[in-house]
Protein backbone atom coordinates (compact mmCIF):
# COMPACT_ATOMS: atom_id res chain seq x y z
CA UNK A 1 0.00 0.00 0.00
CA UNK A 2 1.81 3.28 -0.79
CA UNK A 3 1.57 6.19 1.51
CA UNK A 4 0.30 9.58 0.21
CA UNK A 5 2.66 12.39 -0.18
CA UNK A 6 2.94 15.15 1.90
CA UNK A 7 3.40 18.12 -0.49
CA UNK A 8 4.92 21.65 0.83
CA UNK A 9 3.80 24.49 -1.67
CA UNK A 10 6.71 26.94 -0.81
CA UNK A 11 5.39 30.59 -2.06
CA UNK A 12 8.24 33.24 -2.07
CA UNK A 13 7.86 37.11 -0.75
CA UNK A 14 8.35 40.01 -2.73
CA UNK A 15 10.92 39.93 -5.86
CA UNK A 16 11.35 36.10 -5.28
CA UNK A 17 10.67 33.08 -7.81
CA UNK A 18 10.93 29.64 -6.72
CA UNK A 19 14.88 29.47 -6.97
CA UNK A 20 14.66 31.50 -3.79
CA UNK A 21 14.04 27.59 -2.14
CA UNK A 22 17.05 25.85 -4.00
CA UNK A 23 18.73 25.12 -1.10
CA UNK A 24 15.32 23.75 0.85
CA UNK A 25 14.24 21.31 -1.57
CA UNK A 26 16.93 19.42 -1.68
CA UNK A 27 16.64 18.49 2.31
CA UNK A 28 12.52 17.92 2.37
CA UNK A 29 13.31 15.40 -0.70
CA UNK A 30 15.60 13.86 1.97
CA UNK A 31 12.90 14.06 4.29
CA UNK A 32 10.31 12.10 2.12
CA UNK A 33 8.62 15.00 1.11
CA UNK A 34 7.27 16.19 -2.13
CA UNK A 35 8.23 20.37 -2.03
CA UNK A 36 7.12 22.73 -4.89
CA UNK A 37 8.79 26.10 -5.08
CA UNK A 38 6.34 28.30 -6.98
CA UNK A 39 7.48 31.55 -9.08
CA UNK A 40 4.22 33.26 -9.03
CA UNK A 41 2.94 35.22 -11.93
CA UNK A 42 5.13 38.08 -13.07
CA UNK A 43 8.08 37.03 -10.97
CA UNK A 44 9.56 34.86 -14.05
CA UNK A 45 13.06 35.74 -15.61
CA UNK A 46 11.46 35.95 -18.55
CA UNK A 47 8.47 38.20 -17.62
CA UNK A 48 7.99 41.95 -18.73
CA UNK A 49 7.27 44.64 -17.54
CA UNK A 50 3.83 44.82 -19.13
CA UNK A 51 3.04 41.45 -18.44
CA UNK A 52 3.81 42.88 -14.48
CA UNK A 53 2.05 45.66 -15.09
CA UNK A 54 -1.22 42.71 -15.84
CA UNK A 55 -0.64 40.71 -12.31
CA UNK A 56 -3.69 41.39 -9.84
CA UNK A 57 -3.23 39.93 -6.14
CA UNK A 58 -6.28 37.64 -7.25
CA UNK A 59 -4.18 36.29 -10.49
CA UNK A 60 -1.57 34.95 -7.87
CA UNK A 61 -3.97 33.48 -5.19
CA UNK A 62 -5.50 31.69 -8.17
CA UNK A 63 -2.15 30.56 -9.16
CA UNK A 64 -1.43 28.84 -6.57
CA UNK A 65 -5.20 27.46 -5.52
CA UNK A 66 -4.48 25.69 -8.94
CA UNK A 67 -1.22 24.08 -7.85
CA UNK A 68 -3.16 22.93 -4.96
CA UNK A 69 -6.41 21.36 -6.77
CA UNK A 70 -3.85 19.45 -8.61
CA UNK A 71 -2.12 18.03 -6.13
CA UNK A 72 -3.29 14.38 -4.88
CA UNK A 73 -2.28 13.83 -0.59
CA UNK A 74 -1.80 15.66 2.05
CA UNK A 75 -0.66 19.35 1.53
CA UNK A 76 1.69 21.81 3.89
CA UNK A 77 1.69 25.52 2.19
CA UNK A 78 4.19 27.94 3.24
CA UNK A 79 4.34 31.85 3.12
CA UNK A 80 7.79 33.38 3.22
CA UNK A 81 7.10 37.58 3.60
CA UNK A 82 4.99 39.41 1.61
CA UNK A 83 4.12 35.52 0.46
CA UNK A 84 2.56 34.80 3.60
CA UNK A 85 -0.66 37.15 3.20
CA UNK A 86 -0.84 35.41 -0.20
CA UNK A 87 -1.28 31.83 2.15
CA UNK A 88 -3.69 33.34 3.99
CA UNK A 89 -6.18 33.93 1.13
CA UNK A 90 -5.31 30.49 -0.14
CA UNK A 91 -6.28 29.00 2.73
CA UNK A 92 -9.32 30.98 2.93
CA UNK A 93 -10.26 29.82 -0.34
CA UNK A 94 -9.41 26.37 0.09
CA UNK A 95 -9.16 25.44 3.86
CA UNK A 96 -10.03 21.88 2.97
CA UNK A 97 -6.31 21.70 1.19
CA UNK A 98 -4.38 22.70 3.49
CA UNK A 99 -3.62 20.28 6.26
CA UNK A 100 -1.10 23.21 7.80
CA UNK A 101 0.22 26.42 7.19
CA UNK A 102 3.77 27.96 7.83
CA UNK A 103 4.19 31.50 8.13
CA UNK A 104 8.09 32.35 7.69
CA UNK A 105 8.51 35.86 8.99
CA UNK A 106 5.09 36.14 7.78
CA UNK A 107 1.63 35.91 8.91
CA UNK A 108 -1.98 36.11 7.72
CA UNK A 109 -3.59 39.77 6.82
CA UNK A 110 -7.03 40.57 8.13
CA UNK A 111 -9.86 41.19 5.24
CA UNK A 112 -8.75 44.74 3.34
CA UNK A 113 -5.37 45.10 4.68
CA UNK A 114 -2.65 45.77 1.94
CA UNK A 115 0.72 45.28 2.10
CA UNK A 116 2.42 48.36 0.42
CA UNK A 117 1.26 52.01 0.06
CA UNK A 118 -0.13 52.85 -3.27
CA UNK A 119 2.73 53.45 -5.79
CA UNK A 120 3.79 57.06 -7.18
CA UNK A 121 2.02 57.79 -10.36
CA UNK A 122 2.83 56.20 -13.58
CA UNK A 123 4.99 53.19 -11.29
CA UNK A 124 3.40 49.94 -11.81
CA UNK A 125 6.24 47.67 -10.10
CA UNK A 126 8.33 47.59 -6.88
CA UNK A 127 12.29 47.56 -7.97
CA UNK A 128 14.24 45.40 -5.42
CA UNK A 129 15.70 48.38 -2.89
CA UNK A 130 19.08 48.70 -1.76
CA UNK A 131 20.56 46.86 1.42
CA UNK A 132 20.06 49.43 3.67
CA UNK A 133 17.11 50.69 2.50
CA UNK A 134 15.64 46.86 3.29
CA UNK A 135 17.31 46.79 6.61
CA UNK A 136 15.27 50.40 7.35
CA UNK A 137 12.32 48.88 6.61
CA UNK A 138 12.64 46.06 8.81
CA UNK A 139 13.97 43.31 6.14
CA UNK A 140 17.52 42.32 7.66
CA UNK A 141 20.22 40.90 5.69
CA UNK A 142 21.53 39.32 8.58
CA UNK A 143 23.50 35.91 8.06
CA UNK A 144 23.43 36.23 4.34
CA UNK A 145 27.06 36.32 2.95
CA UNK A 146 28.01 38.40 -0.08
CA UNK A 147 27.94 35.61 -2.41
CA UNK A 148 24.69 34.99 -1.37
CA UNK A 149 23.68 38.81 -1.71
CA UNK A 150 25.12 39.03 -5.48
CA UNK A 151 23.10 35.88 -6.28
CA UNK A 152 19.85 37.30 -4.59
CA UNK A 153 20.18 40.70 -6.54
CA UNK A 154 20.75 39.15 -9.73
CA UNK A 155 18.03 36.92 -10.10
CA UNK A 156 15.70 38.96 -8.09
CA UNK A 157 12.84 40.71 -10.49
CA UNK A 158 10.72 43.76 -10.50
CA UNK A 159 7.34 43.09 -7.57
CA UNK A 160 4.31 43.64 -9.90
CA UNK A 161 3.04 46.40 -8.04
CA UNK A 162 -0.95 45.14 -7.93
CA UNK A 163 -0.11 42.36 -6.04
CA UNK A 164 1.56 44.49 -3.16
CA UNK A 165 -1.25 47.36 -3.26
CA UNK A 166 -4.56 46.04 -3.80
CA UNK A 167 -6.08 44.85 -0.20
CA UNK A 168 -6.35 41.16 0.84
CA UNK A 169 -9.27 39.39 0.91
CA UNK A 170 -10.51 36.50 3.31
CA UNK A 171 -14.30 35.88 4.70
CA UNK A 172 -14.54 32.35 5.18
CA UNK A 173 -14.62 31.57 8.70
CA UNK A 174 -13.13 28.04 8.14
CA UNK A 175 -9.63 29.71 7.10
CA UNK A 176 -9.23 29.26 11.09
CA UNK A 177 -9.42 25.72 11.59
CA UNK A 178 -6.33 25.42 9.84
CA UNK A 179 -3.32 24.85 12.27
CA UNK A 180 -0.47 27.60 11.94
CA UNK A 181 3.41 26.88 12.32
CA UNK A 182 4.98 30.48 12.64
CA UNK A 183 8.87 30.70 12.35
CA UNK A 184 10.11 34.08 13.54
CA UNK A 185 13.07 35.13 12.20
CA UNK A 186 13.73 38.37 12.49
CA UNK A 187 12.14 39.23 15.93
CA UNK A 188 11.53 36.36 18.50
CA UNK A 189 8.13 34.39 18.88
CA UNK A 190 7.41 36.43 22.43
CA UNK A 191 8.05 40.00 20.54
CA UNK A 192 5.59 38.89 18.13
CA UNK A 193 3.01 37.08 20.65
CA UNK A 194 3.24 40.69 22.19
CA UNK A 195 2.27 42.79 19.18
CA UNK A 196 0.95 40.97 16.61
CA UNK A 197 -2.97 42.19 15.94
CA UNK A 198 -5.57 43.25 13.87
CA UNK A 199 -4.44 47.01 13.95
CA UNK A 200 -1.06 49.21 13.23
CA UNK A 201 1.75 47.43 12.58
CA UNK A 202 1.14 44.07 11.61
CA UNK A 203 -2.91 43.92 10.83
CA UNK A 204 -2.59 40.11 11.29
CA UNK A 205 -5.33 37.45 12.39
CA UNK A 206 -2.32 35.28 13.21
CA UNK A 207 -3.44 34.80 17.26
CA UNK A 208 -6.71 33.78 15.92
CA UNK A 209 -5.16 30.30 15.11
CA UNK A 210 -4.20 27.18 16.56
CA UNK A 211 -0.23 28.47 16.36
CA UNK A 212 3.18 26.39 16.65
CA UNK A 213 5.58 29.11 17.43
CA UNK A 214 9.21 28.43 16.30
CA UNK A 215 12.13 30.55 16.94
CA UNK A 216 14.88 30.64 14.10
CA UNK A 217 16.86 33.93 14.64
CA UNK A 218 18.60 35.56 11.62
CA UNK A 219 17.69 37.74 9.05
CA UNK A 220 14.01 38.01 6.81
CA UNK A 221 15.53 35.65 4.45
CA UNK A 222 16.52 32.64 6.05
CA UNK A 223 15.87 30.42 3.24
CA UNK A 224 19.38 31.99 1.91
CA UNK A 225 21.13 32.95 5.37
CA UNK A 226 20.26 29.84 7.56
CA UNK A 227 18.60 27.38 4.75
CA UNK A 228 19.46 24.05 6.90
CA UNK A 229 17.75 25.39 9.71
CA UNK A 230 15.16 26.41 8.48
CA UNK A 231 14.67 23.21 6.43
CA UNK A 232 14.36 21.23 9.77
CA UNK A 233 12.00 23.64 11.07
CA UNK A 234 9.77 23.03 8.02
CA UNK A 235 10.06 19.17 8.10
CA UNK A 236 8.93 19.29 11.85
CA UNK A 237 6.09 21.67 10.93
CA UNK A 238 5.22 19.30 8.11
CA UNK A 239 4.88 16.22 10.20
CA UNK A 240 2.83 17.85 13.22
Amino acid sequence: MTTPSTHVVLVPGFWLGGWAWDDVVGPLRDAGLVPHPVTLPGLGPDDTAAERAAVSRADSVRAVVGLLEGLEGRVVLVGHSGGGALVGEVVDRVPDRVARAVYLDAGPLVDGAALSPALPDGATEIPLPGWDELAAQGSSIDGIDDDGLARFREQAQPQPGRVATEPVRVSNPARFDVPVTAICTSISAEQLRAVAGPGAPFHTEVLDHDVTWVDLPTGHWAMFSRPTDLSTALVEAARA
